[in-house]
């Protein structure tokens, strides 16, 4: 199968925060913010594998700064990392007051998908080349981040995590 490039998958998401968006402090609810990086990261998974997508994970999300009333919320995803059958998109999230003129980083995470044939099984999808030095780095990390996901899922023993026992030992060596 074809390797495709991470750009081709980049997507980019508008959203204005009204009131119904907000919580009782007039902040972004936290639950809204997911769903429209749910759907801006699947749209770039499905981009890169011009296929149908399934969420199969979420990793840690920080809430850096609370996004308020009114702020334009700006999503950022690209594809990191292909697979067999699932893919990794990063997320970047912004915050922009437009009458103050401001636009601060509020957010970032990872999502994982996979993608779907017609009968709803895993599907082989296209690989990724990296192209810029920043695109490589996150590819090569992807590995560590992955086999962390499977270990928290229970679908690895530790002991079989080897980008993770590398990542550990170049660490002891420094120390």
């Amino acid at each position: 199968m074809q390797e495709k490039f991470a750009k081709g998958s980049y997507t980019e998401m508008n959203e204005l925060v009204l009131p119904n968006d907000t919580n009782t402090f007039g902040n972004l609810m936290g639950g809204r913010l997911l769903y429209w990086m749910d759907i801006c990261s699947a749209m770039a998974a499905q981009k890169h594998c011009n296929n149908v997508v399934v969420t199969a994970s979420v990793d840690n999300v920080s809430f850096k700064r609370p996004v308020k009333l009114g702020d334009v919320v700006t999503i950022k995803a690209q594809v990191t990392r292909a697979f067999n059958t699932s893919l990794e998109v990063r997320l970047e999230v912004f915050a922009q007051n437009l009458p103050k003129g401001t636009n601060e980083k509020s957010n970032e995470a990872y999502y994982t998908f996979v993608a779907l044939d017609e009968q709803g099984k895993p599907k082989a999808i296209p690989l990724l080349k990296p192209e810029t030095e920043n695109e490589l780095k996150l590819y090569n990390e992807a590995l560590q981040r992955r086999e962390l996901r499977l270990i928290l899922a229970g679908k690895l023993e530790p002991g079989h995590a080897t980008e993770l026992k590398n990542l550990v030992n170049l660490f002891d060596h420094k120390g």
